[in-house]
Order: structure tokens, then C-alpha cells, then sequence
């Protein structure tokens, strides 16, 4: 299809995916090319200055190779960090991740609101200054997780990731202890942890509304790419990692892809 818009999604890693799901689904008229910056998972365990180094010039090499006609960069950490710099830089559109601190505030009951991301994006100035000027009032409980971006990546890989784990990373959350003022609304500042939500539900000390971006995100993208073309991309998609690894998780990974086939 000739006049199918190509969008490039970028992450350090599988957490992305929750996002590309979501913008295939609004746009099934777009090649997609994922790319995972796995050589450099996790970003949480790098410096700011190293990832801004890292994602810049590594950007300006994904664009050269595939020509994309926007790129979303699914990813908290990267987002908060280098989307200003990858602006700057490049004219392609792009589109970021950021914690959904002013949706969640809006929306909850008890005025008690958890943004669980990674250590790094719940530090970042970035992070405070939307709860600066979105918290519309909320009690905002900023909780840093360690671990639950490798959980998430470990589980969709195949492994086994016990309970007990993913509830440390998710306990902090759950601030209060009476219904009308407790935790209702935790913003998952991490497209991984989409990739554990059912397991997050059910784990959980109480229901709370979960706060997604992803959806927002492809709407978002749906806007700036304009009416799509009539039919669905018959060009597949294609998946790539920064090590050069083959992955082998195409039964796994073919429903993020809208069931299109991985080239």
C-alpha cells in the first residue's frame, strides 16, 4: 500500500508494546517498526546524561534507516528525558510518554492518587512539575519500583515471576485505610507495567481505577497523522532489538502487532 504511513515505536525494552497495541488498533492502515532498545535495558540503571547520549544519535540512525512519518517514543524514562532534545534535532513528529498525573487527578473520589514508575521517572523534575500543576488538590503518592519493568519483561518472555514480587513493587501504592480516603487511582508511569496489569488487579489491597496512557497516546498519533487510508497494511511489521538478538516470542508477541506477522 503505497500511501501507508510508517510509525517507528521506540522503548528500552517490551513495554512499549502496551502503547503499539493501542495505536494499531487506531491505525491499521500503518507499517509499524518497534524497536527495542534492549543492549541498553534498563534505562533505570543509567544515568540522565547516558541515556540522552544514548537515544539521540541512536534516533537519527532509526530515522535514516526507516523514514518514518512519526515516531513514539513509549517510554516514561526516555520521554521525560530526551523528548525536547529529539526535537530539537529531528523534524519528524514525535510522540512521548508521560505520567498521566492530570487525567487520574481529575477523575478520583477520594482526592488520593499513586504514580507508580520507575526510580528515575518519579524523581524527575518533569514528574513534580506535573503534579504541580495538575494535582487539582490530590494527595499524590509518587512510588519508585526497582524492579517491576524486569518483572514485566520477564514475565512476557516466559519466565516465572512470582507473586510476592510483584506485590513489594506494588504495596507502597496503597496509601489510607478508610474507604473514603484511601488510594483510589494509581497512574502506571511505566508502559511495562501494563504488561502485568491482570496480575496487578488481583493482587491489589483494594480496587483502584488504573490510569493507562496508551490509549490517549494513539489518539494522539491518530490526530497528527491525519484520515487514515482506506485498509488494513499488508506489509506486516517489523521488530527490532539494539543487541541484534533474533527474538522468539512470535506467538507471544504477534497480538501487540494487531496479528500481523513479524518480518
Amino acid at each position: 500500500m503505497t500511501n501507508s504511513p510508517t510509525i517507528l515505536v521506540f522503548d528500552s525494552g517490551l513495554g512499549g508494546l502496551t502503547v503499539l497495541r493501542e495505536v494499531v488498533a487506531a491505525r491499521p492502515d500503518a507499517h509499524f517498526v518497534y524497536v527495542a532498545d534492549d543492549a541498553f535495558f534498563p534505562y533505570g540503571h543509567h544515568s540522565e546524561d547516558e541515556i540522552i547520549a544514548r537515544v539521540v544519535p541512536l534516533m537519527g540512525e532509526l530515522i535514516g534507516t526507516h523514514d518514518p512519518d512519526l515516531v513514539v517514543i513509549a517510554c516514561n524514562t526516555a520521554s521525560t528525558l530526551v523528548l525536547s532534545h529529539l526535537r530539537a534535532a529531528y523534524s519528524v513528529p514525535f510522540v512521548g510518554t508521560v505520567p498521566a498525573i492530570k487525567p487520574a487527578c481529575a477523575q478520583s473520589r477520594t482526592r488520593r492518587v499513586s504514580v507508580l514508575g520507575t526510580k528515575g521517572t518519579v524523581k524527575r523534575e518533569y514528574t513534580k512539575a506535573l503534579i504541580r500543576d495538575f494535582a487539582q488538590g490530590c494527595e499524590v503518592t509518587l512510588v519508585g519500583s526497582p524492579e517491576l519493568a524486569s518483572l514485566a519483561e520477564a514475565e512476557l518472555s516466559g519466565a516465572s515471576v512470582s507473586d510476592g514480587d510483584i506485590l513489594a513493587e506494588l504495596t507502597p501504592c496503597f496509601v489510607g485505610e478508610d474507604a473514603t480516603s484511601r488510594t483510589d487511582t494509581v497512574v502506571l508511569a511505566c508502559t511495562h507495567y501494563p504488561l502485568l496489569l491482570d496480575r496487578l488487579k488481583r493482587l491489589a489491597p483494594w480496587p483502584v481505577d488504573w490510569i493507562d496512557p496508551a490509549p490517549a497516546i494513539a489518539r494522539r498519533v491518530s490526530d497528527l497523522l491525519g484520515p487514515p487510508t482506506d485498509g488494513i497494511a499488508q506489509s506486516g511489521a517489523e521488530m527490532i532489538f539494539t543487541s541484534n538478538r533474533v527474538h522468539g516470542l512470535s506467538a507471544t508477541l504477534t497480538p501487540f502487532f494487531g496479528g500481523r506477522a513479524l518480518a
